[in-house]
């Protein structure tokens, strides 16, 4: 069987075009790194696809449903119960300073992270809101 020239040419190109089109599409995408900051029904929210736990705060202390997780992506919902503002920042492994935006008196705001095993601090990082008792330690794995 003879193979044209012509016909080579053009399957190089096609594999190429596809190798390019694979390479901007993996730039051009999340990657997943660990961390998303958005705040409730924006698109990247909406986009998220993380479990959602609430984490109620008022003034000193945060409210979990729960203190332990699976290895996974979660998208916290920091729900400002408190008269004063506050925000959720989330500390551990492969995830450093992980932060909602300053969240008003009654006003929520999300972040989706993604827990490796391991002991994570979430914590308020306004002020000292973090010393007066708005710290709380989870255990993922």
């Amino acid at each position: 069987m003879v193979i044209s020239a012509h016909t080579t040419r053009t399957a190089l190109r096609t594999a190429v075009a596809a190798f390019c089109a694979a390479l901007v599409l993996a730039a051009c995408s999340n990657g997943g790194g660990g961390q998303s900051n958005s705040s409730p029904g924006s698109s990247a929210n909406q986009a998220s696809s993380g479990t959602r736990v609430t984490v109620t705060e008022t003034e000193y202390g945060l409210k979990l449903p729960r203190t332990s997780f699976a290895p996974g992506t979660y998208t916290f919902v920091s729900d400002n119960a408190g008269k004063i503002t506050h925000a959720l920042s989330i500390d551990g492994p492969g995830v450093q300073d992980a932060r909602t935006k300053d969240i008003q008196g009654g006003q929520k705001a999300t972040l989706t992270v993604t827990l490796k095993k391991g002991t994570y601090d979430l914590y308020c990082p306004i002020d000292s809101h973090k010393q007066l008792g708005m710290d709380q330690h989870i255990q993922v794995g």
